[in-house]
């Protein structure tokens, strides 16, 4: 692993992992086009390669964290109060309940996916056919969206759902936000709603893949070892690349479509299908 490498899979770590377009794929698909460059063997892959990727998630979630701190302040405020008083019927209340129902639900469904999701790392081929399926999904539940014009707030209903999404999301190609967001609407819920909703939930997520992990899985004394110049670059690109994304994403999806994202994900997920079919 190089610089170069590094700081473009921050780059792409920094845009896919909030827009509806699957980051594990991209990662993915970035690192097997790079080695199909240099000539690398595609089943091979480091164990640095896979520290890169868990420091590239934790740049994404300082930048999700930056962003929603006001928010995440005050579900917090309204769970420590909520418990104090017995009063559960505010919305922010709600919300951080939901959020903790739905990460308990997420490691529910994803856990047993792991060695799946690990095997498809090496078969882009696949991870492109579920791509396809992300952009598929976000299609409909656009069109769905536009014939059931009645917007509500997240649910008890919508957030189970919408875990269980998030929790098929461990599979590389299966876009967290996209299905996520997806679900929302499908469910009654706005785009704006439905997105910052997506982006809370999966904080604790992101938190636990990028904290658990290294403590169980890594050698310290590897780590150590490892390119930390590329790393640390790699992890400030994906950081300030995420925090950007947020910010305009979720001024897009409140005036236009994702459309737009559910037929990129149809073409790239078409063309790398074919690009790496029997490779």
């Amino acid at each position: 692993m190089d610089l170069i490498q590094s700081i473009l899979m921050g780059i792409v770590q920094g845009l896919s992992e909030f827009l509806p377009i699957s980051s594990s794929a991209h990662l993915v698909f970035t690192s097997n086009f790079y080695k199909v460059f240099k000539g690398i063997e595609i089943a091979q892959e480091s164990n640095q390669e896979v520290f890169l990727d868990i420091m590239l998630h934790l740049g994404t979630l300082i930048a999700v964290l930056i962003f929603f701190r006001k928010e995440i302040r005050e579900i917090l405020k309204a769970l420590y109060v909520g418990l104090k008083t017995r009063d559960y019927s505010t919305h922010d209340f709600k919300i951080g309940v939901y959020i903790a129902l739905g990460t308990v639900i997420t490691v529910l469904i994803a856990y047993p996916l792991n060695e799946v999701a690990g095997f498809l790392v090496f078969k882009p081929a696949i991870v492109g056919a579920l791509l396809v399926f992300t952009g598929a999904l976000l299609l409909f539940s656009e069109s769905w969206a536009k014939k059931h014009p009645d917007k509500k707030e997240i649910t008890l209903k919508t957030s189970i759902m919408i875990a269980i999404a998030q929790g098929l999301a461990a599979l590389p190609g299966f876009s967290r936000s996209g299905l996520t967001i997806a679900t929302g609407l499908l469910n009654g819920s706005d785009r704006t709603t439905a997105a910052r909703y997506s982006f809370l939930l999966s904080i604790p997520i992101i938190l636990g893949a990028s904290m658990v992990y290294p403590l169980v899985k890594l050698d310290l004394h590897e780590v150590l070892g490892y390119n930390w110049t590329a790393i640390i670059a790699g992890t400030i690109v994906s950081g300030i690349v995420g925090y950007l994304c947020i910010k305009y994403f979720l001024k897009f999806v409140s005036r236009f479509s994702l459309a737009v994202f559910g037929y990129y994900c149809l073409i790239m997920g078409i063309v790398t299908a074919i690009f790496f079919w029997g490779r």
